[in-house]
């Protein structure tokens, strides 16, 4: 049986949501007017039932998140939200909060979000033995990790993360931005915290880095490796950016699709694509040219260096040549790239922070800044952070989707019918109509008949071949006839093409909760913040819950609020078990704030980890 391959596209909006349906997007994910991982992508019921039905056309799915802690004032809303977006046609939910399972909930499928902690093969098994039908993956997990968790949970769907902004924490247990600003990541609200400037100081209190993002990394891109994924056992292929604009998703979800089709063409046998219909583009899709920090690969292939981006959180976008000269109030590109008016350029300056400028007017590789920035030098790498030629280009139409048919118009003694199947074979209607007494033509109709029936302007449909039997080209068929049967024959095969609803997942064991050793020291990472994921918890052996973080953060004195597989000793290079220099520095080491708030590093080289705790001051 061929591997079914999803490629998932964010969508802010329903608007971005049919744009990546239309760029090759297989699905999209969406959130509701509340209870989703980003408070700030909020979606009205009827935009998504209009996202629903214009994805439904290419059996394409959508996806709602509903993924955030819950409080016990919201359970009942949550429940009645979670009928409303099976009624609009929403193919499943993305949960956080274990309070769901114990809801009166619509057959629908549900999907563990990444909020979930889901690093393990044990925590899989658990989430599917729990009822979710799919389980989306941390981050982290290079391809091995994921070959070894689809070996042992073979019946699972497993999601991966494969382009966009990356979290330093494991998702679902970072408490950093609660504890700093009071904004919670698990409630959709996250400030940032990792992408803030820090100083490192050691425990003599002697300062390693001053001012720079130690935290913040880069953006993580997987499109050369998706054919491991493939075969590693991931079958649907996660795009990050529900914030981000509709040019991103085009461009983004353009490039991966094209990548997914060029594996699929190599191995036919192997993959099929899990939505329907071909994309033709009128823009070559360039990832270097869409927001991005820098970007890695991340740990699919294991530990490597350069995964963040200590000189700055922001974009700098692709590298454009240096500036080989500053003459007055322009300055000389060396470089091959072309330049328009209005492009945004950066550099790092020499204090190792990101400066940008516009450009006002640009003559070739000669460019007339509107602001001469005062930190710019010969021999600086200048990168464009803002491509306008490529934005305009965007801006317009960029790609046509439809659904390839066939068609066969047929006459059987006084019967007319017309069969309409789509060029892969899969699905295929038939429509007839009694006729009498059909008059034969003066002259061929086959013209006519192809013009008639081809009219599928407003449809997904694009006919590749029109075919005539039992004579029907001789015969003068009324045009309007011909119309009634193309409509009957579209409406039938666009219900036949509208993908069945995700089968929901029994639940097959009350067994005890899987969790991370990290768990018993500090119960806050359960996430328990409503009765009913209190109930849940202790039906399957959890005999004390404590409150999540959120509702009790302050009982702790010295919490863990980040666990990262990103280490900044490793980073500076001074990881002696990967070949780094001995540290010159006196550990615990400590990250610190502008505002002198300090969180002690534990490096734990067994599991080769890096936890982040809150300092009493």
């Amino acid at each position: 049986m061929k591997q079914t391959i999803e490629l998932l596209a964010p969508a802010k909006n329903a608007d971005c949501g049919m744009a990546a349906i239309d760029h090759g997007a297989d699905a999209v994910y969406i959130g509701a007017d509340r209870f989703g991982a980003r408070a700030a992508a909020g979606n009205s019921m009827a935009d998504i039932e209009r996202l629903c039905a214009y994805a439904h056309r290419y059996a394409a799915r959508v996806y709602v998140t509903v993924n955030t802690l819950l409080y016990d004032d919201e359970l009942e809303a949550t429940q009645k939200l979670v009928w409303e977006l099976y009624e609009a046609g929403a193919d499943a939910i993305l949960v956080q909060d274990m309070a769901l399972l114990e809801m009166n909930l619509p057959p629908i499928a549900l999907h563990a979000s990444t909020q979930t902690d889901n690093r393990t093969a044990e925590k899989v098994r658990w989430l599917a033995d729990q009822g979710f039908s799919r389980v989306v993956l941390a981050r982290e997990l290079s391809v091995s990790e994921i070959a070894a968790i689809h070996r042992q949970c073979p019946d699972v769907a497993l999601e991966v993360f494969v382009h966009g902004a990356l979290c330093v924490s494991y998702s679902g247990v970072c408490y950093a931005s609660q504890h700093c600003f009071g904004r919670s990541a698990n409630r959709g609200e996250c400030a940032q915290f990792c992408r803030m400037p820090f100083d490192l100081v050691d425990a003599d209190g002697r300062e390693i880095e001053h001012g720079r993002h130690l935290l913040s990394l880069k953006d993580m891109a997987q499109i050369d490796h998706l054919e491991a994924l493939m075969a590693a056992g991931a079958s649907s292929f996660k795009i990050e950016g529900r914030l981000k604009d509709i040019s991103y998703v085009k461009n983004v979800v353009a490039a991966y699709s094209r990548r997914v089709n060029d594996i699929i063409a190599a191995h036919p046998t192997q993959y099929v694509r899990s939505s329907r219909g071909e994309v033709s583009y009128t823009f070559t899709p360039d990832l270097q040219k869409t927001f991005h920090r820098g970007y890695t690969s991340y740990f699919l292939n294991g530990r490597q260096p350069n995964i963040a981006s200590f000189d700055t959180p922001k974009a700098m976008g692709e590298f454009v040549g240096t500036v080989k000269e500053i003459r007055g109030k322009s300055l000389i590109v060396a470089g091959t790239a072309c330049f328009a008016n209005g492009d945004g350029l950066c550099f790092i300056n020499h204090r190792r922070e990101l400066e940008g400028f516009r450009v006002n007017r640009a003559e070739g590789n000669r460019l007339f800044p509107a602001t001469m920035p005062s930190n710019l030098r010969r021999g600086l790498s200048l990168y464009r952070n803002a491509d306008r030629a490529f934005e305009q280009m965007l801006a317009k139409p960029t790609a046509v989707r439809s659904i390839p048919v066939t068609m066969v118009l047929d006459i059987c003694d006084s019967t007319l019918k017309l069969r309409m199947a789509t060029v892969d074979g899969e699905t295929a209607v038939e429509v007839e109509t009694d006729v009498l007494n059909l008059a034969t033509a003066r002259t061929p109709q086959a013209d006519n008949i192809c013009r008639q029936l081809t009219k599928l302007g407003n449809t997904p449909y694009a006919c590749r071949e029109v075919m005539m039997d039992g004579g029907v080209e001789s015969l003068f068929i009324p045009s309007s006839l011909l119309a009634s049967l193309r409509r009957n024959a579209v409406e039938q095969l666009s219900a036949a093409i509208i993908p069945d609803r995700e089968p929901v997942a029994l639940r097959k064991s009350s067994s005890t909760i899987v969790a991370p050793q990290a768990y018993a020291a500090f119960p806050y990472l359960y996430n328990i913040a409503n009765r009913m994921a209190v109930k849940f918890y202790k039906a399957h052996g959890l005999s004390h819950t404590h409150p999540a973080f959120e509702l009790d953060g302050k009982s702790t004195d010295e919490p863990l609020i980040m666990q990262c597989r990103h280490c900044i000793k490793y980073a500076l290079g001074r990881c002696e078990r990967h070949g780094g220099c001995k540290p010159n520095w006196t550990e615990p080491l400590y990250l610190r704030l502008g505002d002198g708030r300090r969180f002690r590093l534990q490096f734990d080289c067994k599991q080769c980890e890096m936890s982040i705790y809150v300092q009493k001051s």
